[in-house]
């Protein structure tokens, strides 16, 4: 039976829930199990999982324990790592692609998961010990991973064309895309188009720096949640996602009409620019 260890684990979620973007509870992330690790694209974090055990001729001896958290932490390592490879980076491309074509982005990629931190460590009555480990997906993990094409400074949002509705007199604060329903796989760098194809966001419209900060956007399983979200503040635009695109079924299409009211809003540029985007997902 495994000892408590319950106020460990509090004060860690507690801790998480208070970082980043993140929600304050754990229920209103969107975490993607994989296999013996997990990603939480809420609040940007990789995890994995390890279960480890002293050699038998160890048991009862002072060093079992510590053999046996060393164990799971491999373990751990190799998990984080396995997760890692199958993130999908945008529609096209996953993490694993990246590493077959370039050996330094493999060896930077590698690199990152062996910093990873141990967040949880419970002992079993066995004698193993299973061991949590965890990585963020921002900072130096988006850097080498995001496109070539999230330039420090972006280009500008296309304007509205002729004939199209007037600027609306309220100022948004980011974009909630309510794409529940059509199956959308979560992705590093996204993007929204229009039902003509064009793009409504994505890597030309941020601040490489925003982007490797906090990632391009968030994702959350309630549309309430998303609103509440620090990342789209008090006055979020939220809009239907009518269908996916692409080959990794990561791109969100919404209709012309909100197409038009996003590039119409006078502050858009600003909140697409600083990734205030929130994706409701299934």
């Amino acid at each position: 039976m495994k000892k408590s260890g319950v106020m460990l684990t509090v004060v860690l979620s507690l801790l998480l829930g208070i970082t980043g973007f993140g929600t304050s509870a754990l229920a209103d992330s969107y975490v993607q199990n994989v296999g013996e690790g997990s990603i939480n694209w809420t609040k940007g974090v990789i995890q994995g999982k390890g279960i480890g055990a002293p050699p038998e001729k160890f048991y009862g001896k002072p060093n079992a324990r510590p053999m046996a958290i060393r164990a799971a932490k491999i373990v751990a390592l190799r998990n984080i790592l396995e997760t890692v490879n199958g993130i999908r980076v945008d529609s096209n491309t996953v993490v694993k692609d990246f590493a077959v074509q370039s050996d330094t982005i493999r060896s930077q990629v590698e690199g990152m998961v062996r910093g990873a931190r141990e967040v949880n460590v419970e002992y079993m009555s066995d004698g193993t010990v299973e061991v949590i480990m965890e990585i963020s997906m921002y900072g130096g993990f988006s850097q080498v991973l995001l496109p070539d094409t999230i330039m420090d400074a972006p280009m500008e949002s296309p304007g509205a064309a002729p004939g199209e509705a007037a600027p609306s007199s309220a100022v948004l604060t980011g974009l909630v895309v309510d794409a529940r329903g059509l199956g959308v796989r979560p992705a590093m760098a996204p993007k929204i188009l229009d039902e003509s194809g064009q793009e409504v966001y994505g890597s030309a419209f941020v601040s490489r720096e925003f982007a490797v900060q906090q990632g391009m956007s968030g994702y959350a399983k309630d549309v309430g949640a998303a609103k509440q979200n620090q990342r789209v503040t008090a006055n979020p635009l939220v809009v239907k996602g009518l269908r996916v695109d692409g080959p990794g079924q990561c791109d969100i299409v919404i209709s012309n009409t909100d197409a038009v009211r996003l590039r119409n809003s006078a502050a858009d540029l600003s909140f697409l620019e600083k990734c205030r985007v929130m994706i409701v997902v299934d």
